[in-house]
């Protein structure tokens, strides 16, 4: 999330109550989880088994709870006991939770020729384009862009909170929501079947690229990235911050997993499990998804096992 206007290290540190190691004056322009950072931004981290992958990051600001680290140039440590609790106080100062009155904000834009058919759902920040068709019962939550020639079929939910938590199990409540302030950005011509669901970034953005189709009952996880002209079959599953490349296609029942990436042009055949990349330009199947053919061979040998079984008890 990028702020309105940058702001000093010294007023974050008003608002959050944290020691300042470092220039003061420094300027930071917004406030990202670690997949997503740049230079400039503040991010939080509460834990030493990930001090120094924050610290080695392209965020300017690290908001953190020991001064017991070795400062990188260029870098400003906001010291304080509650990291968490500080990036909650952030997001709720720049982007608090306002209740809706209304089933269309006073605040969303709609282009030329759109149609927003009944018991549909626009949050505020909400921007469609032209010519996109958007069924009933569809709802499309805070920030959320929308290009032109999008179809959004009935049931789905564009902008919900990302499945996205900090844990700690030496307190009651083990898992607390990381407040999302990201968005969805969906290009031009992307189709979205019934009862799909795309969650916001957590800070940043999950983009649909340009061209993509998707069936019905899909999900996205936050901060996801799908690439222009994909195709994704009925109950596809992708968990957060993956890359889809462009031209992918996953068919019925693919559940991938998170922070990977698939490659372009690779297809992946119905209830295949993705766990980790995958190149380009393949076709992949089975659990772990590995390339076709070879799992069916495997799986023609694994059917005879019983048969050569037999042979040898023969022998």
């Amino acid at each position: 999330m990028k702020f309105p206007a940058p702001v000093t290290v010294q007023w974050i540190a008003g608002l959050i109550d944290a020691e300042i190691i470092g220039d003061a004056q420094a300027q930071a322009t917004g406030i990202n989880e670690i997949h997503k950072v740049e230079t400039g931004d503040l991010v939080f981290v509460d834990h030493p088994k990930y001090y120094d992958t924050c610290l080695q990051s392209n965020a300017t600001h690290i908001i953190i709870n020991t001064s017991n680290v070795t400062v990188p140039a260029g870098k400003t440590l906001l010291v304080t006991k509650e990291p968490f609790e500080a990036y909650l106080a952030i997001v709720n100062h720049f982007r608090p939770f306002t209740a809706a009155t209304k089933s269309i904000s006073d605040t969303a834009v709609i282009g030329a020729n759109t149609v927003v058919m009944p018991n549909v759902f626009i949050g505020r920040d909400v921007t469609i384009g032209n010519n996109c068709i958007i069924h009933p019962n569809v709802a499309i939550l805070d920030y959320t862009v929308i290009g032109d020639n999008v179809i959004i079929q009935a049931g789905s939910v564009i902008g919900s909170d990302a499945f996205y938590y900090n844990t700690k199990k030496n307190r009651e409540v083990w898992y607390k929501r990381m407040q999302s302030c990201g968005n969805v950005v969906i290009e031009d011509n992307v189709e979205i079947g019934a009862g799909c669901t795309i969650d916001r970034g957590v800070t940043a953005s999950t983009r649909i690229g340009k061209g993509t189709k998707m069936d019905n009952m899909v999900h996205i996880g936050h901060d996801t990235n799908v690439g222009a002209n994909c195709l994704f079959a009925a109950q596809v599953g992708i968990a957060g911050a993956t890359v889809i490349e462009d031209g992918v296609t996953l068919w019925g029942q693919v559940g991938v997993s998170k922070t990977l990436t698939i490659g372009a042009n690779a297809v992946v055949l119905a209830q295949s499990g993705v766990p980790s990349s995958l190149e380009g330009g393949k076709t992949y199947f089975g659990y772990p998804a590995e390339d076709a053919q070879t799992k069916r061979r495997e799986l023609v040998w694994i059917k005879r096992i019983p048969e050569m079984w037999e042979k040898l008890k023969q022998r």
